[in-house]
């Protein structure tokens, strides 16, 4: 059996209120079993002031996350504030690492961490938080993790924070951050996930639908064997070597038909940049043959697949709890709104008293499907993704 629990403390400069607060909300919701994990994230003014360390340093578990923007629990939600969702089990074993940095390679450093973590044989889930790492396609942390623990699921999210360039979000691990390494968990036993992706309308795609002819990872070389940058350019989609302000928050979906495990469903993609070739570079890797597009979404339109998707979480049978993680992308697309407008969507809608945590994420990992036991993992960009416990 698993149980689950969420709580949070808005105290960055009181240390100890936080720690107080943060186990009160537990001892009124929980009794911990014999293994537990817990799962934070924070603003990044809690590691300013020392009060992340505290609380991790407070609680009788480890503890793996990260920072970012806007965070919501039951009943809570907000940007300068602390969130905790914790998973306790007797009969599920959560196995806990961190790699090292990462800066020059990820798939070695992961193997090394996975195989001094592991039990010795494939985990039933893999949790995982990314550092941001400019240089770095969102995919080569998801492909990382399928060549070490092929077969497992892997969910997680990619740190990011509320400045215009990341450079302040880091992972965290039992209160420690980092830069440039992965935190994990390794969770096995009688666990039993389920997934749930939710992305945008895709009938408001726009109509200049292109072909990706020649492409390397996230590097789409050329669009209907022409020039990237001409293709974008032909379309009036760009001015003076970048796109146009009014494209740079559009999401463009590829529909990767090529892959050898597509499952019907199309993948987002956000635009990063063009070389000085004329390619252009997006935030995750976009296959040959895909068909791409843009997606002409409103902000109330991301606010429909939200309230859509926690309905149906709500609706789901036994769901002991559920770990959410949506794009950070998706709240500039909303801020018109509210800053808060997505995360405060998604709690109304949520079924109360179900445990449950959100926070916005630099990119998102999640499977797609199970098939015969066998993940479909992906990288998302633009996208909300619910861990169903």
């Amino acid at each position: 059996m698993l149980r689950c629990a969420s709580a949070y403390t808005y105290d960055i400069d009181n240390a100890k209120q936080a720690c107080s607060d943060i186990r009160r909300q537990l001892d009124e919701q929980i009794e911990l079993l014999e293994h537990t994990l817990g799962i934070i994230m924070c603003h990044t003014e809690f590691i300013v002031s020392g009060a992340l360390k505290a609380v991790c340093d407070s609680l009788p578990f480890d503890t793996i996350g990260m920072t970012t923007a806007v965070q919501a629990v039951n009943g809570e939600s907000g940007e300068l504030i602390l969130t905790l969702f914790v998973m306790t089990s007797d009969d599920i074993v959560f196995k806990t690492g961190v790699t090292d940095g990462l800066e020059h390679g990820i798939t070695a450093p992961v193997n090394t961490a996975y195989t001094a973590a592991s039990a010795g044989n494939a985990p039933a889930l893999v949790l995982a938080f990314a550092p941001f790492i400019r240089k770095y396609s969102g995919d080569a942390y998801v492909n990382a993790w399928r060549v070490t623990a092929w077969g497992a699921p892997v969910f997680g999210a990619v740190a990011t924070d509320d400045t215009r360039t990341n450079d302040l979000c880091e992972t965290i691990y039992n209160g420690s951050m980092y830069k440039t390494e992965m935190p994990f968990a390794l969770c096995y036993g009688n666990i039993r996930p389920r997934f749930v992706v939710g992305t945008f309308l895709y009938e408001k795609s726009l109509p200049h639908r292109g072909v990706v002819t020649k492409s390397c990872g996230s590097a789409v070389n050329e669009i209907n064997n022409a020039n990237a940058y001409t293709y974008f350019e032909n379309l009036g989609y760009t001015k003076n070597g970048f796109l146009t302000d009014n494209y740079i928050l559009m999401p463009f979906v590829a529909d990767q038909m090529k892959r050898g495990d597509y499952d019907g469903i199309p993948v987002i993609r956000g635009f990063h940049s063009f070389t000085e070739d004329g390619s252009a570079v997006f935030l995750g890797d976009i296959d040959e043959g895909s068909v791409i597009s843009l997606l002409a979404n409103e902000p109330e339109d991301v606010l429909t697949i939200t309230r859509q998707k926690a309905q149906e979480l709500s609706g789901l049978p036994d769901v002991n709890g559920v770990l959410i993680f949506t794009c950070i992308a998706r709240r500039l697309m909303t801020l018109a709104i509210s800053p808060l407008a997505e995360l405060e969507c998604l709690g109304e809608a949520m079924r109360e008293g179900l445990p449950f945590m959100a926070g916005y994420a630099g990119g998102e990992m999640s499977p797609t499907r199970m098939r015969d036991g066998v993940p479909t993992n992906r990288f998302h960009n633009y996208s909300l993704i619910a861990l169903v416990l």
